[in-house]
């Protein structure tokens, strides 16, 4: 699997996409993934940030764009597609292949910020996946709000999405 042809990418992001790529393969490897399954985690690392560097879209249009494009050049797959989309925000009602990448594109190892931190939690999805989301989740919405920006729709379903489960259990067991 590589770029599509319609990519526009520096050789940073390249890099990048390629490590993402990595992470979900040494992950879907762990976790006994099928090779359908494992098809679909590359083909979305490889469209997830095929339009980063685009001109004239931003931050957060770059993901509806690729996955626009991808969908006109024949992706049919809609798990595919919304992980592609929303992979910069999160979205509630994700299949397994967009809770990885979001994973993966938050935690593979070519990212300079809190190195340590993220290599553990890399580390933990195997063994923990949805407990490594939930943290991933919140590391993101943080610094979101530390950094003044409001929080996208999208991203406060998902962390509802994520946080209801558990908060529901934690709430029957003080109960208890």
């Amino acid at each position: 699997m590589s770029l599509p042809a319609w990519a526009v990418v520096s050789p940073g992001r390249r890099d990048h996409i390629a490590r993402v790529a990595a992470l979900l393969d040494a992950w879907a490897d762990a976790l006994g993934v099928d090779d359908a399954e494992r098809r679909r985690w590359a083909r979305a690392a490889w469209l997830h940030d095929a339009l980063r560097d685009a001109p004239d879209l931003d931050t957060l249009g770059h993901g509806p764009a690729a996955a626009d494009r991808a969908a006109a050049d024949g992706e049919t797959d809609a798990g595919v597609l919304a992980a592609v989309r929303y992979h910069s925000l999160g979205h509630p009602e994700w299949e397994p292949v967009g809770r990885m990448l979001y994973l993966a594109d938050y935690l593979e190892p070519g990212r300079r910020h809190d190195v340590a931190a993220r290599r553990a939690l890399a580390e933990r999805v195997p063994a923990d996946p949805d407990a490594v989301l939930r943290a991933v989740a919140r590391s993101r919405i943080e610094r979101t709000l530390r950094a003044g920006w409001p929080l996208h729709p999208h991203t406060v379903a998902f962390w509802n999405a994520l946080a209801t489960p558990r908060g529901a259990a934690a709430r029957t067991e003080a109960r208890r």
